[in-house]
């Protein structure tokens, strides 16, 4: 009998997940610390030493660092935060420039794209630079970097321990979601956020839900053993659990918040990518965009100082912004309409200035700003026309922190957990999920994370859930020979010197490069016997004229079922190899016979190994 109960309670397999992830879990609380600890270090002794800016905190934050009585100076808080983005700018792009921008988005890429391979030391810089970023008063959040390290901790174990691509990949998600439990203290949310953020339909990485949860258990609890005594169990905004629900005709007010959130979070993600695409085209080297950014930051951070008679409040729209969020969700008569609505706007353009400009941070904290300070506004406009309706203003704050990021990031169920958990407020849970599910619906076209993918079904890391992956492991670089030559086109030689090149050359396929050597675009010969009994245009038209600039390309980490698909999307024969990191780069060209010779080759080899099995 009593060997019958021992039996039933053997672990076996789960044993293995549940030792990884209290590991996984031990390191992303251990991480959170040493970030939290990095941040503030940099407040300390770097802004308020020197600025005498001091950015607010929620009730359940903390300084650790007791800090002396410094006259504020802006003129010094623009230098400081330029100089903490030229800082930041060197460290990223000098020993991992993939940990530029929102580490979340990364850490995604990596599940869907990489097998579940992040490098360690993505993390490492990842942390101090936005460590750096954020405590010099850059507008960004805290959830990238933690994602990040707790994703290539998690990624880490899997590689050390061999496990396949499948595993490797529930670690990394287990290892995010243990981060974001920790550093938001949220830990039921920071597990269903590891299978949500994934996609963005709704759709859920079930395998991960249970290790995350154990991981985000631990990590929360190493983590709460930092804090002191009286903030362990702390909500990061305290003093909200009075507000409520107190009548269903309160959804009408609610709804129109939903659609107010869902064209500011339409804005806030075509603005951030569209200076982000800004800041890519600019000449120069990498490194000091995001001081240019920085910079940027400081001047309309300036503006709004000045302009509303140095009121501190509108300072929210620099580093987390979460004093100002706290004042405007405890006590909204406190916070002008006009000063909220200042703060929900400018701080896109801020978030979009110091990340954009490829500055280390994340993009969650500004989400629960700008969506908190709109939900306020928004509730004191309505308590103009409704006074008997609406209570307070400020659960219209709590209900706009949930839903703007559950339409920005498509992340409905994990939202409503986080902000209920960060606010303490579990009584508005009605219009928390009404909110947040319009805003879900009405955001579908648009998302801020953008390597999410749209359900499991389209992810290449459940393409063998649905058929048998037979180039499984196989990449470009496998394939492609970089000891062909090539002839490469300039881009203004004349169309009479390409007949020639033609008759004196077999290459079917010609790529078109600028002055500088980067591919531009490419034509076929076809493309040009187009032209060939036209002699007029021979001394007129160039390479430019009849090049194709919108091209199917590959990289060499890109696997062949990607380039197969390429193939025949278009029907032709051969895809130039492009630099992963540089993508104007001309690697080589990938020919679609040796494609197909290596399907051919793993077909043959799959037969021959169940053979083998059968005999």
């Amino acid at each position: 009998m009593n060997r019958n109960i021992w039996k039933s309670l053997t672990l076996g397999t789960s044993s293995k997940w549940f030792l990884m992830s209290v590991l996984v879990g031990v390191v992303a609380g251990c991480g959170a610390i040493a970030f939290q600890v990095a941040g503030q270090l940099v407040v300390r002794y770097v802004l308020i030493e020197y600025s005498g800016f001091s950015p607010g905190e929620g009730h359940g934050e903390r300084a650790m660092f007791s800090a002396p009585d410094t006259l504020f100076s802006f003129p010094m808080l623009l230098l400081v935060l330029t100089a903490g983005g030229l800082v930041s700018g060197v460290i990223v792009y000098t020993f991992a420039p993939e940990a530029e921008g929102h580490g979340t988005d990364g850490a995604i890429d990596a599940f869907h794209n990489r097998r579940g391979n992040i490098p360690v030391r993505v993390a490492i810089v990842k942390t101090v630079a936005s460590a750096i970023t954020l405590g010099t008063a850059g507008s960004g959040g805290r959830e990238g970097p933690i994602a990040q390290i707790g994703a290539s901790f998690g990624s880490l174990i899997g590689r050390r321990l061999k496990l396949s691509a499948r595993d490797r990949r529930i670690l990394l998600a287990t290892g995010m979601g243990a981060g974001v439990g920790a550093i938001f203290r949220a830990p039921l949310a920071g597990a269903i956020f590891a299978g949500e953020i994934l996609y963005r339909e709704a759709d859920l990485e079930s395998d991960v839900i249970v290790p995350a949860a154990i991981a985000s258990i631990i990590s929360y609890s190493v983590y709460g053993m930092f804090l002191p005594a009286d903030l362990c169990f702390a909500h990061i905004f305290g003093g909200l659990s009075e507000y409520s629900t107190h009548s269903l005709a309160e959804l009408l007010p609610y709804t129109i918040l939903a659609f107010v959130l869902s064209l500011v979070a339409i804005l806030y993600i075509n603005v951030f990518y569209g200076i982000h695409n800004l800041f890519a085209k600019l000449p120069g080297p990498r490194h000091i965009r995001p001081a240019l950014g920085a910079l940027l930051t400081g001047l309309v951070a300036g503006a709004l100082y000045y302009y509303f008679g140095r009121d501190r409040d509108v300072l929210a729209v620099l580093s987390t912004g979460y004093g100002t969020l706290q004042k405007g969700l405890e006590a909204p008569d406190q916070v002008g309409l006009q000063v909220l609505l200042v703060v929900a706007l400018f701080k896109i353009l801020t978030t979009s200035l110091t990340i954009g400009s490829g500055g280390s941070g994340g993009v969650f904290g500004p989400s629960m700003v700008i969506g908190g300070c709109t939900g306020v506004a928004v509730g004191k406009s309505c308590c103009y026309f409704w006074p008997q309706l609406i209570q307070n203003p400020g659960a219209f704050g709590v209900v706009g922190m949930a839903g703007f990021f559950a339409g920005c990031a498509h992340a409905p169920i994990s939202t409503i957990i986080m902000v209920s958990e960060m606010t303490g407020s579990y009584r508005l849970l009605l219009p928390t999920m009404w909110v947040s599910t319009l805003c879900f619906l009405l955001c579908q076209r648009v998302s801020l994370y953008r390597k999410q993918v749209s359900s499991r079904l389209e992810s290449p890391a459940h393409r063998g859930d649905f058929l048998v992956d037979v180039l499984e492991g196989i990449t470009v670089s496998d394939v492609y020979r970089t000891d062909r030559r090539y002839e490469r086109v300039p881009e203004g030689m004349k169309l009479a010197e390409i007949v020639q090149l033609l008759s004196r050359n077999h290459q079917h396929y010609f790529p078109v490069v600028s002055a500088d050597g980067r591919m531009v675009g490419i034509f076929s010969d076809d493309d040009v016997r187009r032209y060939i009994f036209d002699e007029t245009i021979w001394q007129l038209a160039d390479a430019s004229d009849i090049m194709v600039t919108k091209f199917l390309s590959v990289t060499p980490n890109e696997d062949l079922n990607s380039a197969l698909q390429k193939f025949t999307r278009l029907n032709i024969d051969e895809l130039p190899v492009l630099d992963s990191a540089d993508s104007g780069k001309l690697l080589g060209m990938l020919r679609r016979k040796e494609t197909i010779g290596a399907y051919n080759r793993r077909v043959l080899e799959k037969k021959q190994e169940v053979a083998r099995h059968a005999d």
